[in-house]
């Protein structure tokens, strides 16, 4: 397991990082390889936040909070990403296993864009260029839609992408202000 702490506007201390190390240990005991564990802890003010991500079995999990005391926000975190892995290992412990289908690799980007083509010689072309700003490959297992809405809930993010094992295309779903799920589909 590899752990990286990180402060943010704070001195970080070995007692402190020896006590999220620990409180660690009994997230690791739930999976069978925990990849990576990227811990931030940040002041801001009289708040104190730790903000953690989790990386395990090919499922990432996010978890942040904040309180008065540094140790009092480690220990909400703590609690708040164990119910969030006990949540996950119930519905995994609910579903029947798939048959054996690879994990696939997808990758994003955002391309660059260059004028629009569409002037004269005498026009001064303005020229309106778009960069990537990051490039990000992700793993993508096949998956079912209940799944997909369970890892949403786990990473805490707008949107998810993956490749739905029903249809066998890439997906994506989203969360809306009603508390309810939205899902893209390809139409071809």
């Amino acid at each position: 397991m590899r752990v990286t702490i990180t402060g943010r506007h704070m001195e970080m201390t070995e007692a402190l990082k020896a006590y999220i190390e620990n409180a660690l240990q009994k997230i690791r005991t739930h999976f069978d390889r925990v990849i990576d564990v990227d811990v931030v802890l940040d002041v801001e003010k009289h708040r104190h936040i730790a903000d953690i991500n989790l990386h395990a079995n090919g499922v990432r999990i996010h978890s942040r909070e904040a309180s008065a005391d540094m140790y009092a926000s480690v220990d909400a975190v703590m609690a708040k990403l164990d119910k969030q892995v006990r949540k996950y290992k119930d519905r995994i412990n609910r579903h029947q296993p798939r048959s054996g289908r690879e994990a696939l690799s997808y990758g994003h980007a955002i391309i660059s864009m260059q004028g629009n083509g569409d002037s004269d010689e005498n026009d001064v072309q303005e020229e309106v260029a778009h960069h990537v700003v990051t490039r990000e490959k992700i793993p993508m297992k096949p998956m079912t839609v209940e799944e997909a809405v369970m890892q949403l809930e786990l990473l805490e993010d707008p949107f998810f992408v993956f490749y739905n094992a029903d249809t066998s295309q890439v997906n994506v779903l989203y969360a809306r202000d009603d508390n309810k799920y939205g899902l893209i589909e390809p139409d071809f």
